[in-house]
């Protein structure tokens, strides 16, 4: 990877820098027609022109740097639009998708945590780590990560699928997902998670892989697991409806690069 995190400014700066700037959840992208879509690479004073907001530095891809910040829609420079960091896997480059997740999860925590939530005083930002410190009471406040589990729950020939009530694309399906709680074990939150929202109980669980998943600031943590009894009786507030599936009879799935069409993609070659 050509990208090297860090949070300290260079004493020399690239004569043109990668900024990574966001709308609430987009990405502003430069359209020069006919080429693709590409992260804007520009002079500090280009940059300077957009009225940037929350400005940061990212760390360097080669040798340029790279930044992360928020623009509001009325500053939006000409050949420029915004696009949903989601759409834009496939119009770019892997490793600049993957570099602006990081900078969505390092914006969204230099926004976030502005002012302290312990005793209201605003907060300070560190120059030698990504942290903002309260000045006021010292409580430090660091980019959040929020584990979260994804599981590939097969029986026999068949894989558990659900709609979930919040997925983006109503008509799609996905292996079930749910959030660790405090004090809880990645397992013990597998099998916690499958049977509230589906009724199912699960053994034979299996770490499969892990992926971060800047919407907003989630690692996931794949699993697979074996059918161990119950029969379906879904959460309504979670989920919409949910089926056993055989591989050559599946619905509207997640696709790459995400982990749920990863586990989807194991299951459909045979679990091996």
């Amino acid at each position: 990877m050509n990208f090297v995190k860090s949070p300290l400014v260079p004493e020399i700066r690239s004569d043109a820098a990668y900024y990574f700037i966001f709308s609430c959840n987009d990405i502003l992208v430069a359209e020069n027609f006919p080429d693709p879509l590409s992260i804007p690479c520009i002079p500090e004073t280009a940059a300077a022109d957009m009225g940037l907001e929350g400005v940061r530095f990212l760390g360097q891809y080669g040798s340029t740097d790279c930044w992360c910040a928020r623009i509001r829609p009325a500053h939006l420079p000409a050949k420029h639009r915004l696009i949903s960091l989601r759409a834009l896997y496939g119009k770019v480059d892997a490793e600049f998708w993957s570099i602006s997740g990081y900078a969505r999860q390092i914006h969204d925590w230099n926004l976030n945590f502005q002012f302290c939530g312990r005793c209201g005083h605003a907060t300070q930002a560190e120059i030698k780590e990504h942290s903002r410190v309260c000045p006021q009471c010292g409580l430090t406040f660091y980019p959040r990560i929020s584990p979260a589990i994804i599981t590939a729950v097969v029986k026999d020939d068949q894989i558990l699928l659900a709609r979930g009530v919040n997925f983006p694309i109503k008509e799609m399906f996905s292996v079930l997902a749910g959030f660790v709680e405090p004090g809880e074990s990645l397992e013990d939150c597998v099998r916690r998670e499958i049977l509230e929202e589906s009724g199912i109980r699960v053994k034979r669980i299996r770490y499969f892989n892990s992926q971060s998943w800047p919407f907003p600031d989630s690692l996931m943590i794949g699993f697979t697991a074996e059918y161990d009894g119950g029969s379906l009786s879904i959460d309504r507030t979670e989920l919409l409806e949910a089926h056993w599936f055989t591989r050559d009879n599946l619905p509207l799935v997640p696709g790459k690069p995400s982990l749920a069409g990863e586990l989807i993609d194991w299951f459909v070659h045979g679990q091996n």
